[in-house]
């Protein structure tokens, strides 16, 4: 996902997460953040999920193929390069592409890359993004072009199997996956400090709009107000989540962010 302006706080273009349904026990940290379903098998009368995996590293790249398929999961194409990826998800068009984010040749980001060019020209196709390390930026990004079907987890997360294709169907089905520590580190001391439980359930009804995607004047539209209106309840979520203007940070993104951690 080159680098592209970050949205206007007003407006919040291109802003969307799945937003979970219920709330989760506080201290439960290392699970990701999104819609969660038991890990289970594909039954015989159900369609498999199809993916399509990128990495680099073939001893790696065979052992996620091996578990997937124990699981259920069709794995219909692997790719060790961003290009490579490019050709299997085009001529495959899976449920979800499952990308690591340093791919060859420079290992910057090529998978990230190619994740963008996928979302443009397949945008019913899942993205999970896979990083060895927690790489904030590349969160911003992908929450800031719209997070419905997209996820993002650390390689030590691959261990767990369960959860591991818990993601997978979770993005398949349009929800969207954060690891809890790139939660953590994009959120700082924010997310030690005031949660979404400080704001009125107005405020909280705006921000559960924002984590749709909904710019303000969607959200007056869906919920019957002014412009004006949405943009002080906007500003009050601001500041009683603690969000300060700063050029290092989004705080749209760093809401929602908050919104998704507390769901």
């Amino acid at each position: 996902m080159a680098a592209v302006d970050l949205p206007t706080e007003s407006a919040g273009r291109g802003l969307a997460t799945a937003v979970a349904p219920a709330r989760r026990p506080h201290g439960d940290t290392r699970r990701p953040l999104g819609r969660r379903r038991p890990a289970r098998r594909v039954r015989a009368d159900e369609r498999a999920l199809r993916v399509v995996i990128a990495e680099d590293s073939l001893l790696l790249r065979a052992a996620m193929a091996r578990l997937l398929e124990d699981a259920g999961v069709e794995v219909v194409g692997q790719a060790g390069d961003a290009d490579d990826l490019l050709r299997k998800v085009r001529a495959h068009e899976p449920d979800v592409a499952i990308v690591d984010i340093r791919m060859p040749p420079d290992q910057v980001d090529e998978g990230l890359q190619a994740a963008r060019v996928i979302r443009t020209e397949l945008p019913g196709v899942g993205i999970l993004l896979l990083s060895q390390y927690v790489e904030a930026s590349y969160a911003v990004d992908l929450l800031e072009h719209g997070a419905d079907g997209v996820g993002y987890l650390l390689k030590d997360r691959l261990t767990d199997i369960s959860r591991f294709t818990d993601a997978i169907r979770s993005v398949a089905e349009r929800g969207s996956v954060l690891d809890p520590e790139v939660v953590a580190h994009l959120l700082g001391r924010h997310r030690r400090s005031r949660t979404v439980d400080a704001l009125t359930e107005r405020d909280q009804d705006v921000l559960a709009q924002m984590a749709e995607g909904a710019t303000n004047r969607s959200i007056a539209k869906r919920m019957f107000l002014s412009e004006r209106a949405v943009e002080r309840h906007v500003t009050t979520i601001f500041e009683k989540l603690d969000l300060s203007v700063s050029k290092h940070t989004h705080r749209r993104v760093l809401a929602v962010l908050a919104y998704l951690q507390a769901a």
